[in-house]
């Protein structure tokens, strides 16, 4: 199968410029003189149109096997695609968690047979992703795992952590933490300490709950030396920790949301769609993540794409489930406010959404045909019934954006189209 996608600008690591793209058996390959005399089995005009390499999230939830009715995975590698993705990190929050081998092959199996993109999944740190008791059995499932994470808890003991951090050292894979000392959260909400949460009783995840475990891990990588990454940052002090980390040599990369770089607790409303773990917080940490996302501090984005039921969504902030959906939205977002407004360079963007988290999570990109298209010039209005994803709560709905996606191909198969 050859295809030429022709007349879009292409985005390469460093440079944008208008150039044809030849696939050939799912790899880009070099235009030759006589491409054009052997013929093309398809044939894409794309003026007009930018193509960027394949986005990489390394923090999706995908529900499937276990809770399938509130995201499959087809539903999400669709979803995923249509917001041009063409490789994700699957977290292990499922049933049967992924904490053996045995348990692991039931997600790979339904991997093989229905997803649309790459899916690489995470094994769970501790047996049952409990963040507590013992751990997982990381050594048999390692080869077939980008990293170990109990995503949704926190790792309670620093002992615990340390064995965890030995072992995925041994292993040469990464420890991947949802840092929340349960020591630290208080009781009645699920919001942060900011006006709206003091005046609705909601007070729930404060600050310290993550840079506590933030500040423990680092000082045990200090100690260890294994690859270290923190997700969904939301507090400006875990971003100065973070920072300081970096200066003295940790093996530290972290990430943010979309939902954090926009949205402040000012935004919140009593709706299932704004609650999610961490939350959305100040003023003040919503600059210094902007800040450490500028400055290199924060190494990417990734959505925490965590569907749910219409059900499981509409009881309020108080007793909705934790999580939101952000794959299908996170480029347009990224890009409306960020490169549109001239506070990024699109280059800066690709480093953040395709270079670096390939680069920690050893994902190939470059010459394998996982590529997206999109229409820059497009406005749309985010509608979550509009949605592949069988999850429609976030709490950026109705808000204008810039950007459509018009074709995603994973490894020369097309994934989604217009």
């Amino acid at each position: 199968m050859r295809t030429l996608l022709k007349g879009a600008t292409v985005h390469l690591k460093n440079a944008a410029e208008i150039q044809d793209v030849v696939i050939e058996n799912g790899r880009i390959v070099p235009l030759k003189e006589n491409d054009f005399d052997l013929g093309f089995d398809q044939v894409r005009r794309l003026d007009g149109f930018h193509v960027f390499p394949g986005f990489v999230d390394v923090h999706v939830h995908l529900r499937e096997p276990g809770f399938f009715y509130k995201e499959t995975i087809k539903t999400g590698t669709l979803a995923a695609a249509r917001g041009g993705f063409t490789s994700v990190c699957a977290m292990p929050n499922l049933n049967p968690a992924p904490d053996t081998l045995e348990s692991l092959k039931t997600q790979l199996d339904i991997i093989k047979r229905d997803a649309v993109t790459d899916v690489y999944p995470y094994g769970c740190l501790t047996m049952g992703q409990k963040g507590e008791g013992s751990l997982s059995r990381m050594a048999e499932m390692a080869p077939f795992v980008k990293g170990f994470s109990d995503d949704g808890r926190g790792v309670q003991t620093a002992e615990l952590m340390e064995k965890a951090m030995e072992e995925a050292k041994r292993l040469g894979k990464v420890v991947v933490a949802h840092c929340e000392d349960n020591a630290e959260l208080k009781p009645g909400g699920a919001v942060h300490e900011g006006e709206y949460a003091k005046a609705n009783g909601l007070i729930g995840i404060n600050s310290k709950s993550e840079y506590a475990q933030v500040k423990r891990d680092i000082e045990l990588v200090k100690k260890i030396g294994c690859k270290y990454h923190v997700c969904h940052v939301s507090t400006k002090e875990s971003v100065a920790l973070i920072r300081q980390a970096k200066k003295e040599g940790v093996d530290i990369t972290c990430e943010t949301a979309p939902h954090y770089l926009i949205l402040t607790d000012e935004d919140l409303k009593d709706e299932g769609r704004f609650k999610m773990n961490p939350p959305i917080r100040t003023k003040a940490d919503r600059s210094a993540l902007i800040e450490g996302l500028l400055d290199g501090t924060i190494d990417m984005i990734a959505t925490d794409h965590a569907p749910h039921s219409a059900e499981e969504k509409a009881k309020g902030l108080r007793h909705s489930a934790f999580g939101i959906v952000g794959i299908e939205s996170c480029f347009q977002l990224m890009f409306t406010h960020f490169v549109k407004t001239g506070k990024m360079a699109m280059e800066k963007l690709m480093e953040l959404m395709v270079y670096n988290p390939a680069e920690r999570f050893d994902i190939k990109v470059g010459n394998i045909a996982s590529l997206t298209v999109w229409d820059l010039q497009a406005e749309e209005t985010i509608k979550p019934e509009t949605f592949l994803s069988m999850g429609k709560a976030t709490p950026l709905e109705g808000k204008k954006v810039y950007g459509r996606c018009i074709l995603t191909m994973c490894r020369g198969e097309t994934a989604y189209e217009i």
